[in-house]
Protein backbone atom coordinates (compact mmCIF):
# COMPACT_ATOMS: atom_id res chain seq x y z
CA UNK A 1 0.00 0.00 0.00
CA UNK A 2 1.87 3.57 -1.06
CA UNK A 3 0.89 6.95 -0.05
CA UNK A 4 0.29 9.13 -2.89
CA UNK A 5 1.30 12.96 -1.86
CA UNK A 6 -2.02 14.91 -2.59
CA UNK A 7 -3.08 12.36 -4.72
CA UNK A 8 -4.80 10.15 -1.88
CA UNK A 9 -7.23 7.93 -1.36
CA UNK A 10 -10.32 8.90 1.04
CA UNK A 11 -12.67 6.32 1.54
CA UNK A 12 -14.99 5.15 4.82
CA UNK A 13 -16.50 1.70 5.02
CA UNK A 14 -18.07 0.73 8.24
CA UNK A 15 -17.52 -3.05 8.23
CA UNK A 16 -19.00 -5.18 11.22
CA UNK A 17 -20.04 -8.51 9.47
CA UNK A 18 -20.14 -7.08 6.10
CA UNK A 19 -21.51 -4.19 3.88
CA UNK A 20 -24.60 -1.93 4.82
CA UNK A 21 -27.11 -1.18 2.66
CA UNK A 22 -28.62 2.10 2.84
CA UNK A 23 -32.22 3.08 3.28
CA UNK A 24 -32.25 4.62 -0.49
CA UNK A 25 -30.96 1.60 -1.92
CA UNK A 26 -26.88 2.62 -2.00
CA UNK A 27 -25.11 -0.21 -2.57
CA UNK A 28 -22.16 0.67 0.25
CA UNK A 29 -22.98 2.49 3.20
CA UNK A 30 -19.37 4.59 4.26
CA UNK A 31 -19.46 5.93 7.28
CA UNK A 32 -16.39 8.84 8.22
CA UNK A 33 -16.00 10.27 11.92
CA UNK A 34 -14.13 13.09 12.76
CA UNK A 35 -13.64 14.99 16.60
CA UNK A 36 -14.54 18.55 15.39
CA UNK A 37 -18.38 20.04 15.36
CA UNK A 38 -20.22 20.63 12.28
CA UNK A 39 -18.97 24.38 12.41
CA UNK A 40 -15.02 22.81 12.37
CA UNK A 41 -13.05 22.88 8.99
CA UNK A 42 -13.01 18.99 9.07
CA UNK A 43 -16.85 19.12 8.38
CA UNK A 44 -15.87 21.26 5.18
CA UNK A 45 -13.72 18.22 4.10
CA UNK A 46 -16.10 15.34 4.77
CA UNK A 47 -18.86 16.93 3.09
CA UNK A 48 -16.94 17.65 0.05
CA UNK A 49 -16.12 14.22 0.31
CA UNK A 50 -19.05 13.13 0.60
CA UNK A 51 -20.64 15.10 -2.50
CA UNK A 52 -18.12 14.14 -4.86
CA UNK A 53 -17.82 10.52 -4.11
CA UNK A 54 -21.91 10.40 -4.09
CA UNK A 55 -22.34 11.96 -7.27
CA UNK A 56 -18.94 10.08 -9.16
CA UNK A 57 -20.72 6.50 -7.96
CA UNK A 58 -24.71 8.13 -9.17
CA UNK A 59 -25.53 7.13 -5.96
CA UNK A 60 -24.27 3.49 -5.40
CA UNK A 61 -22.34 5.06 -2.33
CA UNK A 62 -23.84 6.56 0.67
CA UNK A 63 -21.41 8.52 2.78
CA UNK A 64 -22.30 9.27 6.45
CA UNK A 65 -20.14 11.69 8.67
CA UNK A 66 -20.19 11.76 12.39
CA UNK A 67 -18.60 14.70 13.66
CA UNK A 68 -18.32 15.75 17.26
CA UNK A 69 -16.94 12.97 18.68
CA UNK A 70 -20.14 10.83 18.24
CA UNK A 71 -18.06 7.58 17.66
CA UNK A 72 -15.80 7.72 20.13
CA UNK A 73 -12.25 9.66 20.70
CA UNK A 74 -9.41 9.94 18.04
CA UNK A 75 -7.52 7.41 19.77
CA UNK A 76 -10.81 4.98 19.83
CA UNK A 77 -11.36 5.57 16.21
CA UNK A 78 -8.20 4.73 15.76
CA UNK A 79 -8.76 1.74 17.61
CA UNK A 80 -11.21 0.90 15.56
CA UNK A 81 -10.02 1.91 12.33
CA UNK A 82 -7.35 -0.70 13.42
CA UNK A 83 -9.39 -2.83 13.94
CA UNK A 84 -11.60 -2.63 10.80
CA UNK A 85 -14.81 -1.90 12.62
CA UNK A 86 -14.94 1.64 11.47
CA UNK A 87 -13.66 2.39 7.78
CA UNK A 88 -12.59 6.19 8.09
CA UNK A 89 -11.92 8.85 10.01
CA UNK A 90 -9.77 12.04 10.55
CA UNK A 91 -6.57 11.45 13.33
CA UNK A 92 -4.77 14.19 14.25
CA UNK A 93 -1.01 13.39 14.85
CA UNK A 94 -1.49 14.88 18.24
CA UNK A 95 -4.75 12.92 19.44
CA UNK A 96 -5.46 9.84 16.91
CA UNK A 97 -2.00 8.80 15.66
CA UNK A 98 0.91 9.93 18.20
CA UNK A 99 -0.38 6.98 20.54
CA UNK A 100 0.35 4.47 17.76
CA UNK A 101 2.45 5.48 15.70
CA UNK A 102 5.93 7.04 17.59
CA UNK A 103 6.97 8.21 14.03
CA UNK A 104 3.64 10.64 13.83
CA UNK A 105 5.30 13.23 16.94
CA UNK A 106 7.72 13.95 14.47
CA UNK A 107 5.16 16.61 13.36
CA UNK A 108 4.15 17.59 17.13
CA UNK A 109 7.76 18.98 17.73
CA UNK A 110 7.41 22.69 19.29
CA UNK A 111 8.14 25.18 16.70
CA UNK A 112 9.25 22.58 14.06
CA UNK A 113 7.22 24.73 11.64
CA UNK A 114 8.06 27.80 10.39
CA UNK A 115 4.94 28.93 8.47
CA UNK A 116 1.67 27.32 6.68
CA UNK A 117 3.45 27.28 3.61
CA UNK A 118 6.64 25.38 5.57
CA UNK A 119 3.88 22.90 6.78
CA UNK A 120 2.31 22.04 3.60
CA UNK A 121 5.90 21.08 1.54
CA UNK A 122 6.77 18.61 4.59
CA UNK A 123 3.07 16.53 4.78
CA UNK A 124 2.68 16.91 1.38
CA UNK A 125 6.64 15.73 0.33
CA UNK A 126 8.91 12.55 1.22
CA UNK A 127 8.56 13.52 4.97
CA UNK A 128 5.07 13.25 5.00
CA UNK A 129 4.72 10.17 3.04
CA UNK A 130 7.17 8.51 5.46
CA UNK A 131 5.55 9.14 8.21
CA UNK A 132 2.49 8.08 5.92
CA UNK A 133 3.83 4.43 5.74
CA UNK A 134 4.12 4.42 9.29
CA UNK A 135 0.94 4.77 10.47
CA UNK A 136 -0.33 2.74 7.11
CA UNK A 137 1.39 0.22 9.21
CA UNK A 138 0.58 0.34 12.12
CA UNK A 139 -3.40 0.68 11.75
CA UNK A 140 -3.52 -1.54 8.52
CA UNK A 141 -4.68 1.28 6.65
CA UNK A 142 -4.93 3.95 3.76
CA UNK A 143 -3.61 7.52 4.43
CA UNK A 144 -5.57 9.54 2.18
CA UNK A 145 -4.27 12.82 2.76
CA UNK A 146 -3.39 15.65 5.30
CA UNK A 147 -5.27 17.58 6.39
CA UNK A 148 -4.68 20.97 8.55
CA UNK A 149 -5.71 21.41 12.05
CA UNK A 150 -4.61 24.96 12.56
CA UNK A 151 -1.83 26.76 14.32
CA UNK A 152 -1.59 26.25 17.61
CA UNK A 153 -1.65 28.79 21.16
CA UNK A 154 -1.63 28.11 24.50
CA UNK A 155 -4.55 29.76 26.94
CA UNK A 156 -5.91 29.81 30.21
CA UNK A 157 -7.97 31.54 32.63
CA UNK A 158 -6.40 32.75 35.61
CA UNK A 159 -3.28 35.34 33.87
CA UNK A 160 -1.89 36.12 30.94
CA UNK A 161 1.34 34.53 30.01
CA UNK A 162 4.09 36.13 27.92
CA UNK A 163 7.12 33.96 29.66
CA UNK A 164 7.86 30.46 29.72
CA UNK A 165 7.91 31.26 33.79
CA UNK A 166 4.24 31.92 33.67
CA UNK A 167 3.17 28.50 32.87
CA UNK A 168 4.33 27.90 36.10
CA UNK A 169 1.77 25.69 37.75
CA UNK A 170 -1.34 26.04 35.24
CA UNK A 171 -3.11 22.95 34.58
CA UNK A 172 -3.05 22.79 30.48
CA UNK A 173 -5.07 19.98 28.72
CA UNK A 174 -2.88 18.41 25.81
CA UNK A 175 -3.65 15.94 23.51
CA UNK A 176 -2.04 12.12 24.43
CA UNK A 177 1.06 13.00 22.06
CA UNK A 178 4.40 12.34 24.57
CA UNK A 179 5.87 14.70 22.69
CA UNK A 180 3.37 17.45 23.78
CA UNK A 181 3.19 16.06 27.58
CA UNK A 182 6.48 16.82 27.22
CA UNK A 183 6.94 20.20 25.81
CA UNK A 184 3.97 21.65 28.37
CA UNK A 185 6.32 20.12 31.02
CA UNK A 186 9.54 21.26 29.91
CA UNK A 187 7.78 24.76 29.98
CA UNK A 188 6.76 24.72 33.45
CA UNK A 189 2.91 23.38 33.17
CA UNK A 190 1.54 20.73 34.51
CA UNK A 191 0.41 18.66 31.32
CA UNK A 192 -3.07 16.85 31.57
CA UNK A 193 -4.09 14.78 28.99
CA UNK A 194 -7.74 14.27 28.07
CA UNK A 195 -9.99 13.83 25.36
CA UNK A 196 -11.14 16.79 23.36
CA UNK A 197 -14.78 16.13 24.34
CA UNK A 198 -14.15 16.48 28.19
CA UNK A 199 -12.21 19.98 28.14
CA UNK A 200 -15.27 22.36 28.47
CA UNK A 201 -16.70 20.80 31.33
CA UNK A 202 -13.03 20.10 32.93
CA UNK A 203 -12.56 23.60 32.36
CA UNK A 204 -16.31 24.90 34.07
CA UNK A 205 -15.36 22.52 36.98
CA UNK A 206 -11.57 23.83 37.63
CA UNK A 207 -10.09 20.54 36.68
CA UNK A 208 -7.21 22.02 34.24
CA UNK A 209 -6.66 26.26 33.90
CA UNK A 210 -6.19 25.96 30.07
CA UNK A 211 -5.79 24.03 27.01
CA UNK A 212 -3.82 24.39 23.49
CA UNK A 213 -5.93 24.93 20.62
CA UNK A 214 -5.98 27.09 17.18
CA UNK A 215 -8.78 29.80 17.24
CA UNK A 216 -11.32 27.74 15.66
CA UNK A 217 -11.40 25.33 18.24
CA UNK A 218 -11.43 28.25 20.65
CA UNK A 219 -14.54 29.29 19.06
CA UNK A 220 -16.47 26.56 17.90
CA UNK A 221 -16.25 24.65 21.11
CA UNK A 222 -17.30 27.76 22.71
CA UNK A 223 -13.92 27.53 24.63
CA UNK A 224 -14.52 31.39 24.48
CA UNK A 225 -17.06 31.16 27.74
CA UNK A 226 -14.93 29.65 29.93
CA UNK A 227 -11.32 31.17 29.66
CA UNK A 228 -9.54 34.99 28.97
CA UNK A 229 -6.05 34.63 27.87
CA UNK A 230 -4.69 33.60 24.60
CA UNK A 231 -0.74 33.68 24.04
CA UNK A 232 -0.05 33.78 20.65
CA UNK A 233 2.90 30.65 21.15
CA UNK A 234 2.39 28.99 17.87
CA UNK A 235 4.26 26.42 18.71
CA UNK A 236 2.36 23.67 16.95
CA UNK A 237 0.69 22.81 13.56
CA UNK A 238 -1.49 20.23 13.75
CA UNK A 239 -1.41 17.92 11.01
CA UNK A 240 -4.37 15.50 11.05
CA UNK A 241 -4.31 12.28 8.52
CA UNK A 242 -7.57 11.07 6.52
CA UNK A 243 -7.33 7.51 7.51
CA UNK A 244 -8.99 4.35 6.02
CA UNK A 245 -9.06 0.96 7.47
CA UNK A 246 -7.36 -1.69 4.73
CA UNK A 247 -9.94 -4.56 5.12
CA UNK A 248 -12.69 -1.67 3.67
CA UNK A 249 -10.81 -0.72 0.63
CA UNK A 250 -10.12 -4.28 0.42
CA UNK A 251 -13.95 -5.19 0.25
CA UNK A 252 -14.85 -1.85 -2.61
CA UNK A 253 -14.57 -2.69 -6.24
CA UNK A 254 -11.38 -1.65 -7.54
CA UNK A 255 -13.87 1.16 -9.71
CA UNK A 256 -15.47 2.78 -6.48
CA UNK A 257 -11.73 2.67 -5.01
CA UNK A 258 -10.77 5.31 -7.88
CA UNK A 259 -13.82 7.45 -7.79
CA UNK A 260 -12.87 7.22 -3.33
CA UNK A 261 -9.18 8.17 -4.01
CA UNK A 262 -10.40 11.34 -6.31
CA UNK A 263 -13.01 12.66 -3.52
CA UNK A 264 -10.20 12.09 -0.93
CA UNK A 265 -8.15 14.36 -3.04
CA UNK A 266 -11.24 17.37 -3.63
CA UNK A 267 -11.72 16.45 0.44
CA UNK A 268 -8.25 17.54 1.48
CA UNK A 269 -8.36 20.77 -0.82
CA UNK A 270 -11.85 21.69 0.43
CA UNK A 271 -10.63 21.54 4.16
CA UNK A 272 -7.74 23.52 3.97
CA UNK A 273 -9.44 26.28 1.90
CA UNK A 274 -11.72 26.18 4.82
CA UNK A 275 -9.33 26.20 7.57
CA UNK A 276 -7.63 29.19 5.92
CA UNK A 277 -10.46 30.91 5.86
CA UNK A 278 -12.17 30.33 9.00
CA UNK A 279 -8.78 30.80 11.00
CA UNK A 280 -8.83 34.89 10.37
CA UNK A 281 -12.61 34.70 10.71
CA UNK A 282 -12.41 33.27 14.39
CA UNK A 283 -9.51 35.61 15.40
CA UNK A 284 -11.81 38.56 14.54
CA UNK A 285 -14.94 36.87 16.33
CA UNK A 286 -12.85 36.14 19.56
CA UNK A 287 -11.54 39.95 19.72
CA UNK A 288 -15.05 40.79 19.80
CA UNK A 289 -16.08 38.15 22.06
CA UNK A 290 -13.91 39.99 24.71
CA UNK A 291 -10.28 37.55 24.61
CA UNK A 292 -7.04 38.50 25.14
CA UNK A 293 -4.29 37.79 23.13
CA UNK A 294 -0.90 37.94 24.45
CA UNK A 295 2.28 38.76 22.63
CA UNK A 296 5.00 36.17 23.65
CA UNK A 297 8.74 36.08 24.17
CA UNK A 298 9.33 33.64 21.58
CA UNK A 299 12.82 33.24 21.80
CA UNK A 300 12.46 32.05 25.12
CA UNK A 301 9.74 29.63 24.55
CA UNK A 302 12.13 28.63 21.57
CA UNK A 303 15.15 28.38 23.52
CA UNK A 304 13.39 26.19 26.77
CA UNK A 305 11.33 23.67 24.39
CA UNK A 306 14.70 22.44 22.46
CA UNK A 307 15.37 19.99 25.11
CA UNK A 308 12.33 17.97 23.80
CA UNK A 309 14.23 17.66 20.87
CA UNK A 310 17.20 16.17 22.35
CA UNK A 311 14.81 13.52 24.61
CA UNK A 312 12.71 12.51 21.63
CA UNK A 313 14.53 12.67 18.36
CA UNK A 314 15.03 8.86 18.37
CA UNK A 315 10.84 8.22 18.86
CA UNK A 316 10.36 10.30 16.04
CA UNK A 317 12.46 9.16 13.55
CA UNK A 318 15.69 10.46 14.56
CA UNK A 319 17.73 13.98 14.29
CA UNK A 320 18.15 13.12 10.06
CA UNK A 321 14.10 13.35 9.76
CA UNK A 322 13.91 16.41 12.25
CA UNK A 323 16.57 18.05 9.71
CA UNK A 324 14.74 17.05 6.56
CA UNK A 325 11.42 18.50 8.11
CA UNK A 326 13.78 22.09 8.59
CA UNK A 327 15.87 22.01 5.00
CA UNK A 328 11.82 21.79 3.37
Amino acid sequence: MKYRAIKITAMAVFLASGWSMSAHSAEYVIKLAHNGPEQHPYQDGALAFERHLEASTNGAVDVQIFPGEQLGSEEETSQMIKQGTLACAVESTGGGLAPFVPEADLFNLPFVFNGTDHFYRVVDGPVGATVASKVEKALGAEVMGWWFSGIRNAWNDQRPVNTPSDLNGLKIRVMGSPVLIDTFNTLGAQATPMSFGEVYTSLQQGVIDGAETDHVDLLVENFFEVTKYVSLTGHMYLAAALVCSEKAIEKLPVSIQVKMRAAAEASTTAQRVAMDRMAGEAYAQLVDKGIEFNDVDLAAFRSKAMSVYEKNADRVGGLEMINLVAAQ
